[in-house]
């Protein structure tokens, strides 16, 4: 049965936040078409042709359900999980069709003529967490000092320099199992001679001045419409990295100071995005300082406790509804 006028979500198997959004958007009575990558090619099949500028024509199907590209009225680019193979490919054969899909179906993708929330392209390039340090310096928020190296004595003399306390950050998101546990890596105070560590050696490191805080702030930002929440941490751990214990973590609906809805917007208009997930410090004085965003970070958790209408600002700019 084919599908009009559809929201095109792409996300793995279990995603509760895109789930909050299909909801919705079934609430209104929008079609929606879900699929993941990672369905490609063994259970989702494409046929696409361009014929002069009208654009890619075609379809995308499974066994139940089929999808006219050309209707595509938006795309929710969530989490995605990369094509699967049949398992008796030799590694050889699935390294060129990895990278076949990935130019051809995800380049069909991103090629449809719609609005995308987040555009992948630059969602990609927002991640790095370098450039966007920079992006938001030059927007207008105060930024924490910051080190990246993987010189031992580097790290040892910006530490000396702060003369405080200095916290490690990984550039990604470090999530895996070892000895059958899960385990994770977040943000950490260093102790005392932790710069001397060999690790450091081996790969890129981020080290950035510890900011005082009174609590934090998740500013998630949607087509120009801000929502913000602090985050109170009510444990030691929390303290550091809210993420590591979100059991003792406390919210609060609040106003951000103007200096810094103004800098937000300034900077996702410069990396092109309608959509950020922002965290801040705010200092005991109510200094508020810049750590990350997150171009398609989870929202679920902050709606939950405060109420905030992230789904909605969300659906509305996918039906094309435009915000402030």
């Amino acid at each position: 049965m084919p599908t009009a006028d559809a929201v095109l979500v792409l996300t793995g198997t279990f995603d509760p936040t895109a789930d909050l959004v299909i909801e919705e958007l079934n609430r209104r009575g929008t079609p929606v078409f879900r699929a993941d990558t990672a369905w490609f090619p063994s259970r989702l099949a494409v046929v696409a042709g361009l014929d002069g500028a009208s654009g890619w024509a075609g379809t995308l199907a499974t066994e139940r359900r089929t999808l006219d590209l050309s209707t595509v009225r938006s795309v929710y680019y969530r989490r995605p999980t990369a094509p699967e193979f049949p398992a008796e490919m030799s590694a050889e054969a699935r390294s060129v069709a990895s990278a076949e899909a990935r130019r051809g179906f995800g380049g069909l993708l991103s090629a449809l003529s719609c609005r995308w929330l987040p555009p992948p392209g630059r969602a990609a390039d927002a991640e790095y967490k370098p450039f966007q340090l920079r992006v938001a310096a030059e927007s207008g928020l105060r930024v924490p000092r910051t080190l990246i190296t993987n010189s031992p004595s580097a790290a040892r003399e910006f530490a000396e320099g702060i003369g405080g306390p200095v916290v490690y950050k990984p550039f990604t998101s470090i999530r895996g199992t070892v000895g059958g546990r899960s385990v994770a890596v977040y943000a950490n105070v260093l102790e005392e001679g932790g710069t001397d560590h060999p690790s450091i050696s081996t790969t890129a490191n981020l080290f950035q001045e510890w900011v005082p805080k009174a609590h934090e702030v998740r500013l998630t930002a949607v087509d120009g419409q801000l929502f913000a929440a602090e985050i109170h941490a009510n444990s030691s751990a929390a303290e550091v990295d809210w993420r590591s214990d979100y059991d003792n973590l406390t919210y609060q609906v609040c106003d951000p100071p103007a200096a810094v809805t103004s800098a937000v917007r300034r900077m996702l208009g410069r990396l092109g995005l309608p959509y950020g997930a922002f965290d801040f410090v705010v200092s005991p004085s109510g200094k508020w300082t810049f750590l990350e965003v997150n171009p398609n970070g989870q929202y679920g958790f902050i709606e939950q406790a405060t109420g905030l209408p992230i789904t909605t600002a969300i659906c509305d700019y996918l039906e094309g509804i435009d915000g402030v």
